[in-house]
């Protein structure tokens, strides 16, 4: 697609060129250094321009990030419509993120790889991590209201830390980094945790 051509119509062709875009934003982002690589170079690379680029992404920033606005809508709504116990309803939400990054595993890489050396892009990770854990919070305080305050936030926070820990070990490509090792580990914290 060129900055000419008309824009993707349906949701699967947005959702497939907003993909196209990450892909070549993150290419270059590995090739050049973040800071080094314009948005223009990003517009151009995906052959789009730099006002559709800014319509989709509003900053440079989301291009990086641009999953997660999904993924937690996606937990919410797994969340919302589930009837299993709240405290693995949770852990199912932390798995699902991490299935996501484990079926992209290649761009999840080099994207870590990214963030790992740019400051701001680590702080803008610690926020996005706390989305999460205050969405879990939120959602333990709705189904459970008689927990302790306490026990919510630290399981909420306990859940995340393991998920961001096997994650960066996945993306690292250390033992110990795959969906199987988070499910036994988010299991022994629910046995260690759950009242």
């Amino acid at each position: 697609m060129t900055a000419t051509d008309s824009e993707p119509q349906t949701s699967a062709d947005v959702a497939g060129f907003r993909m196209h875009v990450v892909a070549e934003s993150i290419r270059l982002f590995s090739e050049q250094g973040y800071d080094a690589t314009t948005v223009d170079e990003v517009a151009g690379a995906a052959g789009t321009s730099r006002r559709t680029l800014f319509r989709m992404f509003h900053s440079k920033e989301d291009l990086i990030f641009v999953d997660h606005e999904s993924l937690l809508a996606e937990v919410a709504d797994l969340l919302a419509a589930t009837d299993a116990d709240p405290w693995r309803a949770v852990c199912a939400g932390a798995e699902l993120v991490f299935a996501h990054y484990d079926k992209h595993r290649d761009l999840a890489v080099r994207r870590y790889a990214i963030v790992s050396q740019t400051p701001a892009l680590r702080d803008r990770e610690l926020v996005t991590t706390y989305r999460y854990q205050r969405l879990f919070e939120d959602f333990l305080r709705d189904r459970l209201p008689c927990a302790a305050p306490e026990r919510i936030v630290g399981f909420a926070a306990a859940v995340t830390g393991v998920h961001n820990y096997v994650l960066r070990s996945m993306l690292r490509g250390e033992a110990g980094g795959g969906a199987e090792h988070l499910d036994v580990e988010l299991r022994l914290l629910c046995d260690a945790l759950i009242p």
